[in-house]
């Protein structure tokens, strides 16, 4: 079975002073960035997706702009594919599926940002493409939503979303237990 590591829209707008600032975007990042390390130091393939905002009214992953930039934490170095996209499913419209299949990839391992919306979009469209799936939680971040005038903290749609996956969609592991492995 060969792996893959799956970045998804670890990017500047996320962070402290972005525009789109989520909850424990910093630590998650460094989170990622262990990850990153194990699958560099193991020569195993890496993708990162960067999500573009093009649709009329966007706030945030605006195209030339700092906000759109991976962050430092997870910068892609010479060699490491890089995806644009611009819907939550980092496999549609892109070349996301090819790239994997002729690679041989049928395992990814998916952190980044947002855990309810790209996150959960890629790894239930991942699943139902036959990959075998894992998410490691402590690497990925949301923040606060609210529906209906009801508040839900980030923590709890962290939680909730990420417990949906594990159900069938992923094993959900945190990052120390995805390196001692």
């Amino acid at each position: 079975m060969s792996k893959a590591l799956i970045i998804i829209d670890i990017q500047n707008d996320y962070f402290e002073n972005g525009a789109m600032e989520l909850v424990g975007a910093l630590e998650a990042s460094e989170k990622a960035n262990q990850i990153l390390t194990k699958f560099r130091n193991e020569n195993l393939p890496i993708v990162h997706i960067q999500h573009l905002s093009v649709a009329p009214g966007s706030t945030f992953f605006l195209p030339e702009t700092e906000g759109q930039d991976i962050h430092t934490n997870v910068k892609p170095i010479e060699g490491e594919k890089v995806i644009t996209k611009y819907y939550p499913n980092s496999f549609r419209e892109t070349e996301l599926l090819d790239h994997l299949k002729a690679k041989g990839i049928t395992e990814l391992v998916f952190v980044g940002m947002m855990t309810q919306m790209c996150i959960d979009a890629t790894v239930r469209a991942a699943k139902d493409l036959d990959f075998e799936c894992t998410v490691i939680e402590d690497a990925c971040a949301t923040r606060d939503l609210e529906v209906n005038g009801v508040q839900v903290k980030a923590l709890d749609v962290q939680t909730a979303f990420l417990a949906g996956l594990n159900f069938f969609y992923a094993d959900v592991i945190n990052t120390e237990n995805y390196l001692s492995v």
